[in-house]
């Protein structure tokens, strides 16, 4: 098989994360063992100079060549990867170099598609190169990017979106999923799923499967929905009405639905559904359950409950997220005993 090479450029500058920087190389270099004869991707790090970077992490990288130099190329992909500052109460805040984002707006008029990892799409955004198109970012600076631009549509939940030719990461090594995810739109699926077997990863995430683990929400400043979530993760397998969970609270119908939507910004319905489908997930990861034992454990009641809550969801179907993901261990199955327990973890921290 042949090929042409394609031309990666990753934007470099002083601060980046330093996984964002690495973690695409390592995908395209693996893509090379699996394309036979065929060339695949030449990567080129570009900064403002060729004097070494220093990442967030201390460790020093080396330029390829100047954003001059590349400014003269045909750019196949230009990789926008990130850098944040932590102040002193732990909160992260996104940067953005004016510079940088000067040049990398001017790359982008060279480039076939442009990708940001992790907080690197406050650079694009900044760059206007997110304006009116949906995005992702790490969870940890969403709001600061919607706030900062309200033309863009921010979805905080999925690990990678695609909007045309912009393509926007999650945090952390979400980055791997991404550029398996271009690796795919170039080469095709099975040379993907080739290159996440070599990199341990099982098989490549979708797009759709998100940050977060439901157990791992923001805690509820609200004591009261502190106990009503506890009590959820208890009875999923119960009907748990919005009735129910009222008269569990000694509240109206109507008083609870507002504590929720206030409290953690959804209706008491689409927590409870939420909650099922990541205990879901958990178990077709880890079980050999069926479909049934899992829909009814978790309160689904059907299996055309659970397909529809997974479609809704994670844009993805139970069987289909079970052959991505099952582990090659897996444990008895904790249907047996007629009650599936919750287990939580964030997403994007593998």
């Amino acid at each position: 098989m042949n090929t042409v090479e394609r031309l990666v450029v990753i934007v470099l500058f002083d601060g980046v994360d330093l996984l964002d920087v690495t973690g695409p190389p390592e995908v395209f270099a693996l893509l090379r063992r699996e394309l036979d004869d065929a060339t695949g991707y030449r990567v080129v790090l570009a900064a403002e100079t060729m004097d070494p970077v220093t990442t967030s992490a201390g460790v020093r990288l080396l330029p390829d060549a100047t954003f001059a130099e590349v400014a003269d190329r045909s750019i196949d992909t230009l990789l926008v990867p990130g850098a944040v500052s932590v102040d002193s109460r732990g909160r992260v805040h996104a940067l953005s170099d004016p510079a940088v984002v000067a040049r990398v707006k001017m790359l982008a008029t060279r480039t076939r598609r442009v990708a940001s990892v992790c907080v690197g799409a406050h650079i694009l955004a900044d760059a206007g190169l997110l304006d009116g198109k949906r995005a992702t970012t790490h969870w940890s600076t969403a709001q600061q990017l919607a706030a900062d631009h309200p033309a863009i549509e921010v979805d905080a939940d999925p690990i990678f979106i695609r909007d045309h030719d912009v393509w926007t990461g999650a945090g952390i090594s979400a980055c791997l999923d991404l550029s398996l995810a271009l690796v795919a739109d170039d080469f095709g699926e099975p040379v993907a799923l080739r290159v996440a077997r070599q990199l341990v990863m099982y098989l490549k995430r979708p797009s759709g499967q998100s940050q977060f683990s439901v157990p791992l929400e923001p805690v509820s400043t609200t004591r009261r929905i502190e106990e009503l979530r506890h009590h959820i993760m208890r009875n999923l397998a119960g009907p748990l009405s919005v009735a129910d969970l009222a008269r569990q609270a000694h509240v109206s119908e109507r008083q609870l639905t507002r504590i929720f939507k206030t409290d953690l910004g959804m209706t008491p319905a689409a927590y409870i559904e939420s909650a099922r489908v990541e205990v879901a997930r958990n178990h077709l990861e880890s079980t050999d359950a069926t479909l049934e034992r899992i829909a009814a454990g978790c309160g689904f009641q059907t299996t055309d409950t659970l397909i529809r809550a997974f479609r809704r969801k994670l844009d993805t179907t139970p069987t289909e997220y079970r052959n991505r993901f099952r582990y090659p261990h897996p444990d008895p199955d904790p249907t047996a005993q007629g009650k599936i327990n919750s287990v939580g973890g964030r997403r994007d921290f593998h």
